[in-house]
C-alpha cells in the first residue's frame, strides 16, 4: 500500500495551494479519505474528510476555504486550499482508512508529510 502526496509549498497570506495524493494497493472506492496537518509544537489534527459516498467534513478553521475531493477512477484525493492564513502553516498528511484485497479489515494508511508555509 502506498499513499504518495504531491503539492504544498510556500504561499503568501491569502494565496492558494493544492495537494493531491495518489493511492495504490487499497480498495479505493470504499476508502474514507482524510487530510491531517501538524503545526510546529502542536498535535496532529484532522482537517478534512471525504467518505466513499462523497460526503465531506471540515474542521471549523478551514470551512469555506479548503475543499477536499476524490477521483475514484484515478485513485486520487485532493485538497484545494484557498485564502491561506499563517495558521495553516503545517505539515500536511493524506490518510486513507481502507481495506485491501488481501486484508479484509479496515486499516489506516498514511502518506508522507508535505510542508505548507504561509507567509504574511
Amino acid at each position: 500500500v502506498q499513499l504518495q502526496a504531491f503539492g504544498g509549498g510556500l504561499a503568501r497570506l491569502g494565496g492558494s495551494l493544492s495537494f493531491s495524493c495518489a493511492a495504490s494497493g487499497i480498495i479505493f472506492r470504499s476508502a474514507a479519505l482524510r487530510w491531517h496537518r501538524q503545526a510546529p509544537g502542536k498535535q496532529r489534527e484532522l482537517v478534512a474528510t471525504i467518505s466513499s459516498g462523497g460526503n465531506t467534513w471540515y474542521i471549523d478553521s478551514v470551512k469555506g476555504r479548503f475543499t477536499i475531493s476524490r477521483d475514484n477512477d484515478k485513485n486520487m484525493v485532493y485538497l484545494q486550499m484557498n485564502a491561506l492564513q499563517p495558521g495553516d502553516t503545517a505539515v500536511y498528511y493524506c490518510n486513507a482508512v481502507a481495506r485491501t484485497r488481501s486484508r479484509g479489515s479496515w486499516t489506516s494508511y498514511w502518506g508522507q508529510g508535505t510542508q505548507v508555509t504561509v507567509s504574511s
